[in-house]
């Protein structure tokens, strides 16, 4: 079954070039030039992943993010032309999954996809984990805490399991992101520290289990505090 890709692009050319190339590759390719009806084509073609422009001519494309999140978990590609960080980190703040800045290199948004598209797919590999009141299904791609479900993205969800998998011990910052992004890692990126603060956020009142090692990255403890991190 071929996956499906949405295309939120204003700018004509980039996104015939995108589509062409995406099609080119086996994916179902749907593009909207403007916001306002994004979430209405998310909703009735249940695409596998929206790729998304920051600057759309009628709404923002964090709007537009932000209205996804609302209820649709599946993974969200930002582009961006911009240089300033700001925006791509509050993207990042609002449940995106992954940037690409523009000019856009065509490899690198394919590869970027695919590890997405991977992450999202249901894990073969059955398992079950606990770590203290959080308890994850890896094929089922659900995650509870004290038995209530947290409402995860796909790489909130990738992120929880790469540090319950390897709970107790520290995480460097450039391993997690190369492992969830697939690139190597920039020392100026701080993908992974918003990411870590959407998934301390969901985790409530223990998102204390996830700890900032200074200098080194993460780790996940199997002790909780009443206290927030």
């Amino acid at each position: 079954m071929q996956e499906k890709i949405l295309i939120v692009e204003d700018d004509v050319p980039l996104a015939s070039l995108l589509s062409e190339y995406l099609s080119g590759q086996g994916f179902k390719v749907e593009v909207l030039h403007t916001g306002s009806e994004v979430k209405k084509r998310v909703v009735a073609g249940h695409p596998d992943l929206v790729i998304l422009d920051l600057m759309l001519p009628d709404i923002s494309g964090l709007d537009v993010c932000r209205a996804l999140r609302e209820g649709w978990r599946g993974p969200i590609l930002m582009l961006t032309a911009m240089k300033d960080d700001v925006d791509i980190v509050t993207g990042l703040e609002l449940g995106a999954d992954d940037y690409l800045g523009k000019p856009i290199a065509p490899r690198v948004l394919l590869a970027r996809i695919r590890a997405l598209l991977r992450r999202s797919s249901t894990d073969l590999n059955s398992e079950m984990m606990e770590v203290g009141p959080v308890t994850i299904n890896v094929p089922a791609r659900t995650a509870l805490l004290e038995n209530e479900p947290i409402d995860l993205t796909t790489t909130e969800f990738d992120l929880l399991v790469l540090l319950a998998r390897r709970a107790g011990r520290v995480q460097k910052r450039n391993v997690l992101v190369e492992e969830l992004r697939g690139i190597n890692f920039d020392s100026f990126d701080r993908s992974i520290d918003v990411l870590v603060s959407r998934l301390r956020r969901k985790l409530k009142k223990h998102g204390n289990m996830i700890k900032t090692v200074r200098g080194l990255g993460y780790l996940m403890s199997q002790a909780t505090e009443e206290s927030s991190s």
